[in-house]
């Protein structure tokens, strides 16, 4: 894997128009707007069927770009126990534990500034301190408990057969995603490693997605992403990709906010290998599939 420490291009790539499905139900108008490089943000999940074409509106798959925290691990829990125990030594929220809910409010896939803002807001040297401590008792947790994203062996088969181009991009300290990488034997499986903090912006920003791109030599246009939270999503959707959301520990509510092409629990929902296996048809004619489908 490639460590690169290459500052992110500043340059935003404008997000996808984003328009508003009236039904309950799965229909064409939706999949077409989607194959016209839009998404479409259902007015209900029952409608997220619909959304899944917009992978199906990819020209030829180059690249596959992953999160880390909470995408290829199932981290958030430990990164939460060791936020909790840290800031009842601070004294903060008056010694009254935090609650998940909370955790995933201010802390999901936040980079390391906006962490320490919250538990220090006026003293940022303070709170990047605490971060520091932190992130060492998150990775001597992750060292003893860290596991995988069930189904993440069977996407990562997939993706090595058809020699896609991967990227991990992530907001997580270098020290922390190369030790979960390798935790999870995954150290030559990516092509490069992007890390928000080395960007001029972190997600919710494109730049590192956009770095990615640029590093891989890929084009947004042939490649999607893996995201679990709510400022990840953004990210993707704003570097111009679809995103596929995981939705194992974030309300679905709120990451459908950030507008992915379609939520799953993990990599063995059976609504993720539909989508993949219309990327897999050789010359169909995909519309016409989904419309029959729908």
């Amino acid at each position: 894997m490639t460590h690169l420490r290459i500052p992110c291009s500043p340059n935003y790539v404008s997000p996808s128009v984003v328009k508003f499905c009236p039904s309950t139900k799965p229909h064409l108008g939706c999949t077409k707007t989607n194959l016209a490089q839009t998404f479409t943000k259902p007015s209900s999940l029952h409608c997220l069927p619909s959304s899944m074409s917009s992978l199906t509106g990819l020209a030829s798959l180059e690249a596959v770009l992953f999160d880390v925290d909470g995408t290829l691990c199932d981290s958030d829990p430990l990164h939460y126990e060791a936020l909790r125990e840290m800031l009842l030594k601070i004294g903060f929220n008056g010694g009254v534990p935090i609650t998940e809910e909370f955790f995933v409010e201010k802390f999901s896939g936040k980079n390391n500034v906006d962490t320490a803002l919250v538990a220090f807001p006026d003293d940022l040297e303070q709170g990047l301190k605490f971060v520091e401590e932190k992130e060492a008792m998150f990775q001597r947790l992750a060292r003893e408990q860290l596991k995988p994203v069930k189904g993440l062996d069977k996407m990562r088969t997939w993706v090595e057969k058809r020699g896609l181009k991967r990227a991990a991009v992530t907001n997580s300290p270098r020290v922390n995603a190369e030790l979960m990488i390798s935790k999870l034997g995954l150290s030559d499986f990516f092509d490069v490693l992007i890390i928000g903090d080395e960007c001029e912006r972190g997600k919710p920003h494109p730049d590192p997605y956009l770095k990615a791109l640029e590093v891989l030599k890929a084009s947004k246009d042939h490649a999607f992403v893996f995201e679990d939270s709510f400022s990840g999503i953004t990210a993707g959707v704003a570097a111009g990709m679809p995103v596929i959301g995981i939705a194992s520990r974030n309300p679905e509510d709120l990451l459908m906010k950030a507008k992915p092409a379609f939520l799953i629990k993990d990599y063995e929902d059976p609504k993720l290998w539909a989508a993949l296996e219309e990327l897999d048809k050789p010359g169909a004619d995909k519309l016409e599939i989904l419309d029959k489908n729908i």
